[in-house]
């Protein structure tokens, strides 16, 4: 049977002094990590691809541990990196935390220390990792809300304002439930009287255009008699909660040719910020997408 548990982060110890290294093995192990020691620049290079976060010497005995981070960084990993030096100058520390280093410490140290820096750089990367050390999976629902532009699995969504605002709400935070009064709040503000219908017709128009997208039908899920939440990736990896249902809206939804006429708004012009148009006296943000889509 296969265990649930998670595995701890991974740490590749790259430093070619043996004592240092194993003193810095011996304290990670014993915090419950996995380590593994590299001497050379060559062992480092052939295992950058296994650790959470690596501890890199900058003198290695075959090369250049700033070469090493440079590659890290001109491929693009994230993966964090403590240098160890026994430089202790000002330039030297800034030129290694601008070549991408996350923290920097200087020889001779402790290894307690150092077992609570590596500790603090992992704590730094949530979100964007796991307490595990695992990375996070990373959700195909991207929303640039400077530029007002929407993505799944970077195909461009061709939304209406009211479509990107909802999109950009849920996807702040995937898996938490908001409300209607919630999406009133930040989608609509004062003055307008939405109605349930209202939201409904139009979360059911953004499920439609992120399904033709390829999205699965249970990216935006209902919570019945509280509201919707965006799928996180772990909850499209394991669907099935009963107490959600993925496609149903809360309330009677209706088609989106009948979206207009759901549409009971009054109130001031909503063309808000990115929007095109002249102001009208009523919002039809999903009738008619062309005229208030974003770029």
């Amino acid at each position: 049977m296969q265990s649930n548990r998670a595995s701890p982060p991974r740490i590749l110890i790259v430093e070619d002094e043996p004592a240092i290294a194993e003193s810095l093995d011996y304290a990670l192990r014993r915090e419950g990590f996995t380590t593994q020691t590299a001497g050379t620049y060559a062992k480092a290079e052939a295992a950058r691809a296994w650790p959470t976060l690596i501890i890199l010497d900058l003198m290695l005995p075959d090369g250049n541990g700033g070469d090493l981070l440079r590659t890290l960084r001109a491929e693009s990993r994230a993966t964090p990196v403590i240098v160890l030096s026994s430089r202790e100058s000002e330039v030297d520390r800034i030129s290694a935390l601008e070549g991408g280093a996350d923290d920097y410490v200087t020889k001779p140290f402790s290894p307690r220390e150092v077992v609570a820096r590596v500790r603090a750089v992992l704590r730094r990367m949530v979100p964007a990792m796991t307490p595990s050390g695992q990375a996070e999976p990373e959700s195909p629902v991207q929303v640039d809300r400077t530029g007002r532009r929407a993505t799944f699995a970077a195909r461009s969504l061709e939304l209406t304002r009211v479509e990107f605002d909802l999109l950009a709400l849920l996807s702040e935070n995937p898996s938490r439930v908001y409300t209607r009064a919630e999406f009133i709040a930040s989608v609509w503000g004062d003055g307008f009287a939405i109605t349930d219908r209202t939201i409904d017709s139009h979360i059911k128009s953004l499920r439609r255009k992120l399904t033709d997208a390829g999205a699965p039908a249970g990216m935006i899920q209902t919570v019945r008699g509280v509201g919707y939440r965006m799928a996180s990736p772990d909850d499209l990896a394991a669907p099935g909660q009963p107490a959600l249902d993925p496609t149903a809206p809360d309330s009677q939804a209706l088609d989106s040719t009948a979206l207009e006429a759901a549409s009971d708004v009054t109130g001031p012009d909503t063309a808000g910020p990115g929007a095109t148009g002249p102001a009208s006296p009523a919002l039809d943000e999903s009738a008619a997408p062309s005229d208030d889509s974003r770029q």
